[in-house]
């Protein structure tokens, strides 16, 4: 079974950047919502911004101004630049359909962000 392959995640000392990449969906998605999500330890899946197929996009609150989604859909990516990181931005992040029906998820990328 094909699943989103997602990367760029590490250590990053708060105030930093990182940028999150996800590729391989198996399937065309120019006309899905693609997402971000993530998952500390003891919570459940949130999701943290999306993007329509018109480019609109969404985000949390907790990440608002500070995160932003793109993609690219030549290439079936989907991209995710944080700045600003928080100790709270702390888990595994994915990414996924933004609505139902989702493909299977993939390994997901830690991000850690701690002093």
């Amino acid at each position: 079974q094909v699943r989103p392959v997602e990367s760029g995640g590490g250590l990053v000392q708060p105030g930093g950047s990182l940028t999150l990449s996800c590729v391989g969906f198996g399937v065309t998605f120019s006309h899905r919502t693609i997402a971000w999500y993530r998952q500390a330890p003891g919570n459940q899946r949130e999701l943290v911004a999306s993007i329509n197929p018109a480019r609109r996009t969404s985000y949390s609150d907790s990440v608002k101004g500070r995160f932003t989604i793109s993609r690219d859909n030549a290439k079936n990516t989907v991209s995710l630049q944080m700045n600003n990181l928080k100790p709270e931005d702390t888990a595994r992040y994915y990414c996924n359909m933004g609505l139902a029906p989702f493909v299977d998820w993939g390994q997901g990328t830690q991000v850690t962000v701690s002093s």
